[in-house]
C-alpha cells in the first residue's frame, strides 16, 4: 500500500531538515580546524660538560721559558725543560664524565722505602688538588731495580687488574745502569707503550734522574735521548725529569755562588730534591696537557746536552 503524506506534514519535514542543515552549517562554521601536525623536530644530543666547567682547567697553560708559578718555589722549572704535550683522551673523557680516574704508577721510583714511598702519595693528593670535585686514586705498583722489559710483562696483569685511565711509567734509568741495548729497550718501550694505548689508557713517561755523575756517561744520556723519541713517536706526553733535575742543580749552584743561601738551600740534595718535586712535576705535566685541543701536535722536547 503507497504511503500519502498530507501537505501539513511535508511542511514539517522540510522545515526539520532546513533546521538540521541550518544547525550543521553553523556549527562547521564555529568548530575550529583541526591544529596542523607540524613534524617532528630533532632534538639536540645532551651535550657533554665542557672540560672548562672544572675550574682547575680554566687557567690557561705558563709560558714555556719562564719558571712555572704553581709549582712549590723550591720545584719550579720552565714548561719547555719540564715537560713535553700530547692529547689524554682517556682522563678528558673520565673529567667530561665527572667520574673517578685511576691512575696507576710503575717504575723503579715509584715506590718502596725511603723518600720515594711518598712519591705516590703526593702524586694522588696533587692530583686531587688540580681536579676538584673528582676523585683521583693512584695505584702504585713500582719494583726496585726493575728493568722496562720486566715491566712490560707485569703491565698487562696490572692493566686488567686495576683498569686505569693513566700510567705513570719512570723508565730507563734502571736499563741505563744495567747497560741493556739501547735498541732493545726502545723497542720494548714503544711496543708497550702502544699496547697500552690500544685499551683506551694513556700515558704519561717519566726520563731517568739527573745527577752530575751520570751527566758524564753518554750511554745514560743516550736513553734519555731514546725515551724522548719513543714519546714523540707515540704521541704521549713525557715528563723531562733528568731536565728538569739539572736546570734545578745549576739553580742552586748559581744561588749557592752568589750567597744567596735562601735560594740554595743549606745541605741541598739533589736526589731528596728530585723526589720531593716529581709529584708536582707529573701532575703539572698531566694538567697541562689535559689544557690542549685534540688537535695540538706533540710538542718537542728539550735536547739532551753533551754533558
Amino acid at each position: 500500500m503507497a504511503l500519502s503524506l498530507s501537505p501539513s506534514l511535508l511542511g514539517g519535514v522540510s522545515l526539520a531538515l532546513v533546521s538540521g542543515l541550518a544547525l550543521a552549517v553553523q556549527a562547521q562554521s564555529t568548530t575550529p580546524p583541526p591544529a596542523q601536525v607540524q613534524p617532528a623536530q630533532p632534538q639536540p644530543a645532551p651535550s657533554q660538560p665542557a672540560l672548562a666547567e672544572i675550574p682547575a682547567l680554566q687557567a690557561t697553560a705558563p709560558s714555556p721559558d719562564a719558571p712555572d708559578p704553581s709549582l712549590s718555589p723550591e720545584c719550579r722549572v720552565p714548561g719547555s725543560k719540564l715537560y713535553t704535550l700530547a692529547k689524554l683522551k682517556a682522563v678528558k673523557k673520565a673529567l667530561r664524565e665527572h667520574r673517578a680516574v685511576q691512575v696507576l704508577t710503575i717504575g723503579s721510583n715509584s715506590g718502596g722505602l725511603g723518600t720515594a714511598a711518598t712519591y705516590p702519595v703526593r702524586l694522588e693528593d696533587a692530583l686531587t688538588r688540580s681536579l676538584p670535585d673528582i676523585e683521583v686514586t693512584v695505584e702504585s705498583r713500582g719494583v726496585s731495580g726493575e728493568i722496562a722489559f720486566g715491566a712490560a710483562e707485569r703491565l698487562r696483569n696490572q692493566v686488567a687488574e686495576i683498569e686505569p685511565d693513566l700510567v705513570v711509567w719512570q723508565v730507563g734509568g734502571n736499563d741505563a745502569l744495567a747497560r741493556v741495548d739501547i735498541e732493545d729497550f726502545s723497542q720494548s718501550l714503544a711496543e708497550t707503550v702502544a699496547w697500552i694505548k690500544s685499551h683506551g689508557i694513556d700515558v704519561v713517561l717519566v726520563d731517568p734522574q739527573y745527577t752530575a755523575s751520570l751527566a758524564k756517561d753518554d750511554y745514560y744520556r743516550q736513553f734519555v735521548q731514546a725515551i724522548q723519541k719513543v714519546a714523540e713517536h707515540e704521541q704521549v706526553p713525557l715528563v723531562q725529569r733528568y731536565e728538569a733535575m739539572r736546570y734545578l742543580a745549576g739553580r742552586a749552584i748559581s744561588a749557592l755562588k752568589g750567597g744567596d743561601t735562601a735560594q740554595s738551600g743549606a745541605g741541598f740534595r739533589l736526589a731528596d730534591l728530585g723526589y720531593r718535586c716529581m709529584a708536582e712535576h707529573v701532575t703539572r705535566a698531566i694538567t697541562v696537557s689535559l689544557l690542549q685541543p685534540d688537535v695540538a701536535p706533540v710538542s718537542k722536547a728539550s735536547p739532551v746536552p753533551a754533558n
